[in-house]
């Protein structure tokens, strides 16, 4: 037998009561838990766009390369 196979046999009010139990526990704490999981996902999403801004920044200066890489072979071949 799994170990979680007696959740198929929840109905809503028993996931009502377990999440009132919960909140009972820790409802002095939920705000603080809250807050703390806001600024991780500021963070988190600065930290995308970073990695996001950091490759544009790459992907950018590796085509100006390529660029001056072509630039500087047609020359001697126009002169």
């Amino acid at each position: 037998m799994p170990p979680f196979a007696f959740f198929g046999a929840t109905s809503p009010w028993h996931l009502l009561i377990v999440l009132v139990i919960i909140l009972l526990l820790f409802g002095n704490r939920l705000p603080s838990v809250m807050r703390s999981l806001g600024r991780g996902m500021v963070e988190f999403k600065k930290g995308m766009e970073g990695i996001e801004d950091e490759s544009e920044d790459t992907a950018d200066a590796k085509g100006k390369a390529k660029d001056q890489e072509t630039a500087k072979q047609k020359e001697p071949a126009e002169k």
